[in-house]
């Protein structure tokens, strides 16, 4: 990155907030300048300047207005196609040539599914047993809350994963039409709506809650208002421990916008004492309740899963692969989940290397990426499917898609994984559906 220079010492790169104040220190200068006019000249000037104080903000308003407008499409798409399959499951149940009916709200509860359960009954009982504070308080929380409206927590959380879905996609798509474009924001959003375990987002899980915290709290980082990234970072990591990960783009990111010069530092760099707090508080109220802080760490035992190196997962499922029938319930689980990290490794390279990398300014997607990658590895099953759930997880990695987004400019590339990406989220929704095991 060339340095910038002005006699004596190096300038901060301009975020868009500073941006902003600097035309702020313009308006000011106008409205000194001012002084001597008639009254009716300082009205009229005065009203003008008015107008170019809200101009920004009305421009902010109608970019996150076309956001919305252009992912809205996409989310109910995607939903309508998620009702037709949750529809036909039914036939599942049913088998051939039954004369029994199910009852109607059976498309909503063939999403009362695996974690679903955990998070309805803390949502109900609190955390009434140790190994429940796996699953991090900020969605229960919600689900409890909007349980007031909806008298059943299950919905509500059906709820809040659909609506914070539909706000994930609005601020993936605003973040990456600032810093690449519209048309690789619109892909983005696509890639990401119809990868094969995209319909967690809509079930009654915490991915779509967490993504949107980390995507908001990101999104405030490239914009330089820190205080809001920090907040965004606290209900991340009160969503999914994976939030305190948020730290290592925020620092990258803080410093890249002062030309790394640690004389440069300013209070509001503290903002990211926000993102360890909502871990800090979790853990707070673990010491309270079960005397032990980091409760939801080793509860994590009772998936079988500890610390390792972050290739033990990969090996051990591979060798479990080779040691079992190919067309075994072990091995074919393993294999989902080990194309799944094998594909994401290779995308995550391609943000480095090659054609579709990022610049050094965007380099802050590759550190995130990276980041996410390495801690959903560290910690591996010591059961017979080491890398369970990492299909699902590996949603987390939404840089991946921005890279992927920046390839399917090639016609044949979207043609294909638009093609398998589609039938596999079928396949995988309609397991989920029938109560198989997809987690």
């Amino acid at each position: 990155m060339h340095s910038l220079t002005n006699n004596s010492e190096e300038k901060e790169i301009p975020s868009p907030a500073q941006t902003h104040e600097t035309s702020s220190n313009i308006h000011s200068s106008v409205i000194s300048s001012s002084a001597g006019r008639s009254e009716g000249e300082t009205h009229e000037s005065n009203a003008d300047l008015t107008a170019l104080a809200e101009a920004p903000k009305q421009a902010s308003w109608l970019k996150w207005q076309e956001s919305f407008t252009s992912v809205l499409p996409i989310f109910i798409a995607t939903r309508l196609a998620f009702l037709i399959l949750t529809y036909g499951a039914a036939l599942f149940t049913l088998g051939n040539f039954s004369t029994k009916s199910l009852r109607l709200n059976t498309l909503l509860y063939s999403w009362f599914r695996w974690d679903s359960g955990h998070f309805t009954s803390i949502a109900t009982r609190g955390y009434d047993r140790p190994y429940r504070t796996a699953f991090f308080p900020l969605f229960p929380l919600l689900e409890r809350g909007l349980a007031f409206l909806t008298h059943d927590p299950f919905i509500a959380g059906l709820i809040i994963s659909n609506l914070t879905c539909l706000m994930m996609f609005t601020v993936l798509y605003r973040l990456v039409q600032e810093d690449f474009d519209a048309d690789r924001a619109y892909r983005t959003v696509l890639y990401f709506s119809v990868f094969p375990t995209a319909f967690f987002f809509a079930a009654a899980y915490n991915e779509s809650l967490f993504l949107c915290c980390a995507l908001l709290s990101f999104y405030y980082m490239r914009q330089g208002h820190w205080w809001l990234a920090g907040l965004f970072g606290l209900l991340a990591s009160l969503t999914r421990s994976a939030g305190l990960l948020l730290l290592l783009p925020f620092f990258y990111e803080y410093l890249r916008q002062r030309r790394f010069k640690l004389h440069t530092i300013r209070f509001d760099m503290l903002a990211a004492m926000g993102i360890p707090a909502g871990l800090g508080i979790f853990a707070l109220y673990c010491y309270f309740r079960f005397h032990d802080p980091l409760a939801f760490s080793h509860a994590q035992s009772t998936w079988h899963r500890h610390l390792h190196a972050p290739w033990r997962g990969m090996l051990n499922s591979y060798q479990l692969i080779t040691q079992r029938s190919i067309l075994s319930f072990d091995s074919i689980h393993n294999v989902i989940d080990l194309v799944a990290g094998l594909f994401m490794l290779i995308v995550i390279v391609l943000c480095f290397i090659g054609p579709w990398k990022f610049s050094r300014d965007h380099w802050i997607y590759g550190i995130y990426a990276v980041a996410f990658y390495i801690f959903l590895l560290l910690f591996p099953s010591d059961s017979t499917f080491p890398l369970q759930s990492l299909s699902r997880l590996v949603l987390e990695l939404f840089p991946a898609f921005i890279v992927l987004a920046g390839i399917g400019k090639n016609r044949h590339f979207n043609l294909y994984y638009l093609t398998l990406s589609v039938t596999l989220l079928a396949f995988m929704l309609l397991l989920f559906l029938t109560g198989r095991w997809m987690v």
